[in-house]
């Protein structure tokens, strides 16, 4: 009798990059499902304010609600900035809350970043964000919390998560070529908006160190969480069995 594959369930905001993760479970040839809901948007800006509003606890826990449905083995609340935004105890807080609600082990992108570094021996990194500079500020000091240390930083200052959904490969691969340091140890590319699961290796092969990005290390958080597979083919060094 085959087992029944791992699940994910993923709590996604509004509408950008969400294909990611289908078209992932099709590569995959459905060793794991990434059922997906969107939560509610009230305004779609990457702005301290509305990022707030984007990771409040009714709108995850109405998703949540929803989601639950999926019978996940593990949620993850699939959004950087909405959960960095709120600092490291109030990132915690935010997916303790999603793990009293479905009695499932919860994590969201932000606390992912920081885990999949640890995983890959990590100190040093640099950051390339799609955002605006006062959220990219606040990712740098996310990671910091979580004993990171950003060497450099760079942002796009683009606004909204549906023009970040638009970004190709060649505009996402040089986004982290321009942010690169070389005295980083990987570079990390936020936002879940940002397609980026196809192109990992390319992402690698263009920067020639790892690369995180939001979607994939959504995925592996999720993984690791559930007792599913972390190694997984076309996915970057993250996936590529460091993690054990």
């Amino acid at each position: 009798m085959t087992a029944e594959p791992v699940s994910v369930g993923l709590l996604y905001p509004g509408h950008s990059a969400e294909d990611d993760f289908p078209a992932l479970e099709v590569r995959l040839g459905g060793r794991v499902r990434l059922p997906l809901v969107h939560t509610s948007v009230g305004e779609d800006a990457h702005r301290v304010d509305a990022l707030l509003d984007l990771g409040g606890p009714d709108r995850l826990a109405e998703g949540a609600g929803r989601l639950a449905e999926s019978r996940p083995d593990s949620i993850m609340w699939a959004c950087t900035s909405g959960s960095f935004v709120f600092g490291w105890d109030g990132a915690r807080e935010q997916v303790d809350r999603l793990a009293d609600l479905l009695g499932k082990p919860a994590s969201s992108t932000s606390i992912a970043f920081v885990e999949a570094a640890r995983a890959l021996g990590l100190s040093r990194v640099a950051v390339a964000a799609s955002y605006p500079e006062d959220v990219a500020g606040r990712f740098v000091e996310f990671l910091g919390h979580g004993g990171i240390e950003v060497v450099g930083w760079g942002f796009r200052d683009i606004v909204t998560a549906a023009e970040v959904g638009t970004l190709g490969r060649d505009e996402v691969i040089g986004l982290a070529v321009d942010h690169d340091h070389r005295d980083a140890e990987a570079v990390l590319v936020p936002d879940t908006a940002m397609h980026s699961l196809a192109w990992l290796d390319d992402l690698e092969a263009a920067v020639g160190k790892p690369v995180l990005t939001a979607n994939q290390v959504t995925v592996w958080e999720g993984l690791r969480l559930a007792g599913g597979p972390t190694t997984l083919p076309g996915l970057g060094r993250l996936f590529a069995g460091a993690s054990g």
